[in-house]
């Protein structure tokens, strides 16, 4: 599903952000991206959501690389893609349910199937009956839980989590990682990046771990 081949990813004034990383993450397997800040975690997820590209290398996500696909269609990649971040970015002004409908507006949906998605979305992280409310009425945890059912929404085969965990406290944590384990459950691919060793640490599933823009161990499990 997302296969790095020898990329390097160098920034004017010859700092690496990344430097010769090679790994493969197979369909519907869900990964841990390890690191300390700084190491290159979220310069690999910009490269696999086309936010940047590489210097050298080759990036296939889906049977496609990345190097040959035209402006005018990284929209059509992107929609491929779910992006959850260490902060959800939800608007203040809008209800839950507005946050989340955001991608399907921008897709032109109609409305009806707007609804049925969007309920749909928050029923799975749990939030079935907060669409009515505002972010500032909702805890951290529920807050990074609109911002999965965004991501969810359009219902993409992949998605890329940026220190989702971050602003957590353990048990919040604990309860958001139990999340991303159901929804790769139904089959969705997921690269999480995060520093909290402690929290995956236990979980069955394959670590990367760069340093200094370096693959220096892949553990499978």
């Amino acid at each position: 599903m997302i296969q790095f081949d020898h990329v390097t990813q160098r920034y004017p004034g010859g700092q690496e952000g990344l430097s010769q990383v090679s790994f493969n993450l197979a369909k519907e397997e869900m990964v841990f991206l390890t690191g300390h800040s700084g190491s290159g975690k979220t310069t690999l997820l910009k490269l696999i959501a086309l936010l940047e590209k590489p210097s050298c290398g080759t990036i296939i996500v889906d049977g496609r690389n990345l190097d040959r696909i035209s402006e005018r269609h990284i929209p059509d990649m992107r929609r491929q893609i779910g992006l959850i971040f260490q902060t959800p970015q939800l608007l203040t002004d809008r209800s839950i349910f507005e946050n989340v409908s955001l991608p399907l507006v921008i897709e032109g949906y109609r409305p009806s199937e707007m609804s049925r998605r969007v309920h749909a979305a928050l029923a799975k992280v749990g939030l079935e009956n907060k669409g009515g409310l505002t972010p500032e009425m909702l805890s951290c945890g529920e807050q990074q839980r609109v911002g999965i059912a965004r991501a969810i929404v359009s219902k993409p085969p992949i998605l890329l989590a940026d220190e989702p965990t971050g602003n957590l406290d353990p048990e919040l944590s604990a309860e958001i990682m139990r999340l991303f384990v159901q929804l790769n459950q139904v089959g969705i691919t997921i690269l999480i990046a995060t520093h909290d060793v402690n929290l995956i640490g236990t979980l069955p599933y394959r670590k990367l771990t760069l340093k200094e823009g370096c693959l220096i161990n892949e553990k499978g499990e």
